[in-house]
């Protein structure tokens, strides 16, 4: 057997765990702010300028409140602050665990194609999201305000 007939070698798993271990500590880092510094307390974050502009709560408003309920183990909270932040997190880990899945088999990283029917579908969901949780029916769905 030549050489230039053998099957390149694969990197070692570490190697190939870099990305999927660098995306997950791209995330914690904020998180683990996000969890010690209390987004229900006045002055730590900006207001968000849609809700500055408009008085309406916008489709990620809530987030950060979201995701400091969840690092408390508050589902509940965090579903009543941004129930669609939840989903996307859910969405979210995943992928990230098929990723780390694919590394450590070695193979290609998945890949996430929605087309554009699907992006259209989410954006009306977020839309609809968005002008009900600003109407009293949907008050529920608004995150308390600071």
């Amino acid at each position: 057997m030549t050489a230039s007939s053998a099957a390149p070698a694969r990197p070692p798993v570490l190697r190939r765990l870099g990305a999927p271990l660098t995306a997950l500590a791209a995330v914690a880092a904020p998180t683990v702010y996000v969890a010690a510094v209390d987004p229900n307390a006045p002055g730590h974050y900006p207001t968000c300028p849609f809700l500055m502009l408009t008085g309406w709560w916008c489709p990620g408003c809530g987030g950060l409140r979201c995701v400091h309920a969840l690092t408390h183990g508050d589902l509940s909270g965090a579903l009543h602050d941004n129930a669609p932040a939840v989903l996307l997190f859910a969405v979210l880990a995943v992928l990230w665990l098929r990723w780390v899945w694919a590394a450590v088999r070695g193979g290609p990283a998945p890949r996430l194609a929605l087309g554009a029917r699907r992006w259209v579908l989410v954006a009306l969901l977020l839309l609809v999201f968005t002008v009900v949780r600003n109407l009293p029916v949907g008050a529920g769905l608004a995150p308390a305000s600071v």
